[in-house]
């Protein structure tokens, strides 16, 4: 029996970043999340540490940069892409801070209008 598509909704700057990526980042990032639609987990999808079970990082190295889609299931029952961003830190993979507090703030915002 297969369980009905979950809608996935845009915070609208995290639209606007996203569609400055490279398409071929866009195509793997959207497969992913066509997958969480569908209740599935894509390969290039885990889990975002520090923010809760719902809360999902795609991470995707394309040539010299890397791009990060972060997600949250379970609002609304439907997925929320809250941020987009080019990662431009040279030094590791830790998300920064500074994406993360608005990530958190993001999702504190749906948490709080989804009522």
């Amino acid at each position: 029996m297969l369980e009905a598509l979950r809608e996935v909704e845009w915070f609208k700057n995290a639209l606007k970043e996203f569609e400055k990526f490279p398409i071929e980042v866009k195509r793997k990032i959207l497969g992913d999340l066509t997958l969480a639609a569908e209740g599935e987990k894509g390969e290039i999808s885990k889990p975002l540490k520090g923010l809760g079970a719902s809360v999902f990082e795609i991470a995707l190295k394309y040539r010299k940069d890397a791009y990060r889609t972060v997600y949250a299931v379970r609002i609304e029952e439907k997925i929320w892409v809250v941020h987009a961003f080019k990662k431009k830190s040279k030094t590791g993979i830790k998300t920064p801070k500074k994406e993360i507090d608005l990530i958190k703030a993001r999702i504190k915002f749906l948490k709080e209008h989804s009522q």
